[in-house]
C-alpha cells in the first residue's frame, strides 16, 4: 500500500457519506429546501481539501468540477462549499432540478500539497506519478490545479499533464519550463456513485474500483 493511502482518513463508510452528503448539498441548494442536520462524525470535523465532480450518466461527461485545495476548514464545511459552487461552474450551465437523476456524484478528499523542488525544470516529470499525484501550477496571479484521475482518463504522459496544468492556469502549455514557475503536487481519495443515487464505492486512479 502506498504512503499516501495512509495519509487519508475516510474508509468506505466515510466515504459514502461524503458522498451522499454532497449530493444532499446539492439538492437542498437547487430545490431551495433544507434538510435535517446530519452529525457526520470526527473525521468530517478535521480540516481537509475536497472536491465534488459531476458527471453524466451514462455518457459519463464532465458536468462540473469545483473544491477546496487547501485544508484551510473542516471536511464537512469545504463539502458544503464546493457542493455548493459545483451547481454553477463557470464553464457549464447552472445545474437544473431535472439533472439530479442523471448525474453521478464524485467526492475526492485531498492530502495537503507539497512543492516539488528541483534543480531544473526539466526534472518536473520525474518526480511526478501518473496515477497518484494531482498538480497545482503558480506564476504570479496565475494558477491552475488538476485532480490526480484526469491524467488517467485522458491517457496523457508526464509532460502533457504538465502542460495541461499549465494551460488550466492560463499559462502557456510549456510554461513548466519557466525556472519561476511553482509546482506542487498532492494526493487524492476518491468516493463515487456507481450509478445516480445508486451505491458509492471508492475508486482507484487506476480506473478500478472497490
Amino acid at each position: 500500500m502506498c504512503f499516501f493511502i495512509l495519509t487519508l482518513m475516510l474508509n468506505i463508510n466515510e466515504g459514502t457519506k461524503a458522498v451522499q452528503f454532497a449530493r444532499r448539498i446539492i439538492e437542498e441548494y437547487i430545490t431551495q429546501r433544507e434538510a435535517p442536520s446530519s452529525d457526520l462524525g470526527q473525521s468530517f470535523q478535521e480540516k481537509q481539501g475536497v472536491f465534488v465532480t459531476l458527471h453524466t450518466c451514462p455518457g459519463h461527461d464532465l458536468r462540473g468540477c469545483i473544491g477546496i485545495p487547501l485544508p484551510v476548514m473542516s471536511l464537512k464545511d469545504a463539502i458544503i462549499e464546493s457542493a455548493q459552487s459545483v451547481t454553477h461552474d463557470p464553464r457549464f450551465p447552472p445545474l437544473e432540478g431535472n439533472e439530479l437523476d442523471v448525474i453521478i456524484v464524485e467526492v475526492t478528499v485531498l492530502t495537503k500539497p507539497t512543492r516539488i523542488i528541483v534543480k531544473q525544470p526539466k526534472d518536473y516529470p520525474a518526480h511526478i506519478e501518473i496515477g497518484q499525484d494531482g498538480l497545482i501550477i503558480e506564476h504570479g496571479f496565475y494558477k491552475g490545479l488538476l485532480l490526480p484521475q484526469v491524467p488517467v482518463e485522458q491517457a496523457w504522459d508526464k509532460e502533457e499533464y504538465l502542460s495541461h496544468t499549465c494551460m488550466k492556469a492560463g499559462l502557456p502549455p510549456d510554461a513548466w519550463l519557466d525556472n519561476n514557475i511553482k509546482i506542487s503536487k498532492f494526493q487524492g481519495q476518491i468516493f463515487t456513485e456507481t450509478k445516480p443515487y445508486g451505491p458509492i464505492e471508492e475508486k482507484n486512479l487506476d480506473g478500478s474500483h472497490h
